[in-house]
């Protein structure tokens, strides 16, 4: 007889098939895992399509594809590896997750398979607006046969009407979100459509989240080098893109896996779930295929506050537990209430200020980052200087005027444009110093100029920060990378700090590669501050 796990796999397959209009025929991506299955439960009756799809799966494993000959790049062993594992998939029929850690290439192996599918129809390539005119320099640059274009104003559906084979149309996730723009994307059938930085879509309830769903491609690769930022969820929100069915309902997933792992670290789960995802997610890390990548070294900065600025902080954080425990609001505004305090303390940890902008009191952080700055700059050195608090770049921005440091500067209000100008200004030695906000310049940016970073203040999620950090440790930088976490010590910024720990292992632990503020109940919150 069929296991119960089993005969609620197949009922899953069977429903999205039947739901996606056709009939009882299982989506290639299941070959693997039926076939599996098929041995330990007897023979499965199988439609021709089934059979003919099992069919396609064996023959892609006998499939070598070559480099196209119009790829202006010589790939590298381990991304020569990537560029046949995807088209292999693509040939078959699957979807793909590329995860490479950050800075391994993974626009150069997703240009090769678009250029071995070019010619049968138009390519979309979906990317953060910071991101996008990477896309364009590199397939200007490695793909020149392709006819590259920018979805900006103008006609829209007038442009997408004359897509033609060999087209490759560059959009940006803001576009994605209009409901105008979905709808003229979805409408398109594309032979390739590749989402970049598809952490982006995790959250399967954003609009954009919804609009990527409804996009027609005969292969979908996404690219991140973080597939689970803060928990399982969007793991299965990126297979839910790549290969819809697989990882099963949303309800079926936190049962079967999501809870287990997270809530109870269940290691027959976790490999459970490993064996699922492992065929269409291929992850390589540095240290494992690039020997020639100068070393990369990490050192926590501790901050010791001044007496006044803890007294600040600690008045600060008794007020916070008091109006809180005072607070008779819903479950829903409490946890809202509890980050708000939490976001004022973090602040206050950056530079008294930035709470109290009338309160005269020097900051303890940013006195500690002129003294490594001068260190640096002494020794001929350059720095990327991460911070998630626009109006505190905006105070380093005054201590580096008054200085007469030159440096060059990038938060979410920049334009993509001038974005790409200030990159190749830093990257031709206008300035030592590149002050980035994390969130918008996080991503997408080449920036080995630099051979330090300094991250100002801690994020909930670690893998953001790595992400900023990659900017300089990437292909073609020749120096060792030394990175500076600089966290004020007994405050939330070690809580913080601590919960790095347990986020990491855990994407370490299922990946073989989280936003705590989103999965942290309000008690754990208030814990953290309750703790100091």
């Amino acid at each position: 007889a069929l296991t119960e796990a089993f005969r609620e796999r197949l009922q899953e397959m069977r429903a999205f098939s039947e739901k996606s209009g056709d009939g009882l025929r299982f989506h290639p991506f299941a070959a693997p895992i039926l076939s599996e299955l098929s041995e330990e439960v007897g023979q499965l009756k199988a439609d021709k399509r089934w059979r003919d799809n099992l069919q396609r799966f064996q023959e892609s494993q006998d499939f070598t594809p070559e480099v196209p000959s119009t790829l202006q790049a010589e790939l590298r062993d381990y991304q020569l590896e990537g560029f046949r594992w995807l088209a292999r998939l693509a040939q078959w029929g699957a979807g793909a997750c590329l995860a490479d850690d950050m800075g391994l290439g993974k626009t150069l192996q997703a240009l090769a398979v678009i250029l071995t599918r070019a010619s049968e129809g138009p390519t979309l390539a979906i990317a953060p607006t910071s991101v996008c005119l990477n896309w364009i320099s590199e397939a200007e640059r490695f793909a020149p046969t392709l006819n590259i274009i920018q979805l900006g104003t103008g006609d829209r559906q007038a442009l997408l009407d004359r897509l033609q084979p060999f087209d490759l149309l560059v959009c940006s996730y803001g576009l994605l979100q209009q409901e105008e723009v979905a709808t003229m994307l979805a409408g398109v059938e594309w032979r390739t459509i590749v989402l970049d930085e598809a952490q982006a879509i995790k959250n399967f309830s954003t609009k954009r989240s919804k609009a990527a769903m409804n996009l027609r491609g005969d292969f979908k690769l996404i690219t991140t080098g973080t597939p689970i930022e803060n928990h399982l969820g969007e793991l299965w929100n990126l297979f839910r893109f790549i290969n819809p069915g697989l990882l099963g309902s949303l309800e079926s997933f936190d049962r079967r896996f999501a809870t287990p792992i997270e809530k109870y670290g269940d290691k027959t789960a976790r490999e459970q779930l490993k064996k699922l995802v492992r065929p269409f997610l291929l992850r390589r890390t540095k240290n494992q295929v690039l020997a020639e990548l100068p070393p990369r070294t990490e050192i926590l900065v501790p901050i010791e506050l001044s007496v006044e600025e803890k007294a600040f902080y600690e008045a600060l954080r008794r007020r916070a537990l008091e109006k809180l425990s005072e607070s008779d609001s819903t479950a829903g505004a409490k946890h809202l209430q509890v980050l708000a305090e939490i976001m004022k303390l973090r602040r206050a940890c950056c530079h008294p200020q930035l709470v109290a902008p009338d309160l005269d009191l020097a900051g303890s952080k940013l006195s500690r980052f002129g003294e490594i700055l001068d260190e640096l700059l002494d020794n001929q050195h350059k720095a990327l200087v991460f911070s998630q608090f626009v109006d505190h770049l905006a105070i380093i921005r005054s201590y580096l005027d008054q200085r007469q440091i030159k440096y060059q500067y990038l938060d979410g209000s920049t334009p993509a444009s001038d974005r790409q100008k200030q990159v190749k200004a830093f990257q031709a030695g206008e300035g030592d110093v590149f002050l980035i906000s994390l969130k918008a310049g996080g991503t997408g940016l080449n920036l080995t100029a630099a051979d330090y970073v300094i991250h100002l203040d801690p994020w909930w999620n670690p893998a953001v920060e790595d992400q900023a950090s990659d900017r300089a440790h990437r292909i073609g930088q020749k120096r060792p990378v030394t990175i500076y976490r600089l966290v004020a010590k007994d405050t939330i910024e070690e809580k913080i700090v601590d919960l790095h720990h347990h986020k990491r292992d855990l994407a370490d632990s299922l990946l073989e590669g989280t936003d705590a503020s989103g999965k942290l109940s309000t008690d754990e919150l208030l814990r953290l501050m309750a703790e100091g």
